[in-house]
Order: structure tokens, then C-alpha cells, then sequence
């Protein structure tokens, strides 16, 4: 896993990683972006267009948003509520989709003030 989506993203979900990455590893949940571990190739083009600095190497993910390293492959390898089966390797997110699901860390977060 190179790149992870940590929780800054939730509720503000500003796409500028899905359009800039060259290989369409970025997913969208409902509140927020997750990055397919297996489809990354540790290019780096997302990290410096996120405009909430949510983007970050695995490595040098903020102690207080390093439970967002292991959800961001949960949401490829566990399924998601309502769906029996996980997403596994969807083959690129333009043509997934939104999923319009999250992951149970995101959906019990409290919604960003001003975003409901």
C-alpha cells in the first residue's frame, strides 16, 4: 500500500486526486476517497492537489489518523454495508463509480459542521 486517504477527506470529498491520478486507483465512498492499495503505483500526483492535505505515503500518515491506513484497504477487502461480497479489485474507479457507501469508520463519523 502506498498512498492512504485519512480522514480529513470525510465530508469534503473534492475529487481533484480522482482526476489527477494516471492510473484510477482513487474509489469514492460516500463521505470520502479511498485508495485501492493494489492499483497504486506510488506515483505521487494526488498528494499535493488535495486541498485538505488528507493525502499522505502510509508511512507518513499522522499518528492520530493512522486508523485510516488499515480502513483504506477494508474498503476493498471486507464488504461493505449492504453488499454481500468486497469490492476486491475493481479494475479502476471510472468505471465503478461512486460506491455511495462507506467504510463503518466513516459512516459513524460525525458529519464536518456545515456539511448536512
Amino acid at each position: 500500500m502506498a498512498y492512504v486517504i485519512s480522514g480529513d477527506c470525510i465530508d469534503v470529498l473534492d475529487r481533484s486526486c480522482v482526476e489527477v491520478c494516471p492510473v484510477d486507483c482513487i474509489y469514492e465512498g460516500s463521505r470520502k476517497a479511498y485508495i485501492h492499495p493494489d492499483e497504486c503505483v506510488d506515483c505521487g500526483a494526488c498528494e499535493p492537489v488535495c486541498p485538505v492535505t488528507a493525502i499522505a505515503y502510509r508511512d507518513d500518515v499522522p499518528a492520530g489518523q493512522a486508523e485510516f491506513v488499515e480502513d483504506n484497504a477494508r474498503f476493498f477487502l471486507e464488504p461493505l454495508p449492504g453488499r454481500d461480497q468486497p469490492l476486491g479489485h475493481p479494475g479502476g474507479s471510472n468505471d465503478l463509480g461512486p460506491t455511495g457507501i462507506d467504510t463503518d469508520l466513516v459512516s459513524h463519523r460525525p458529519a464536518r459542521p456545515g456539511t448536512t
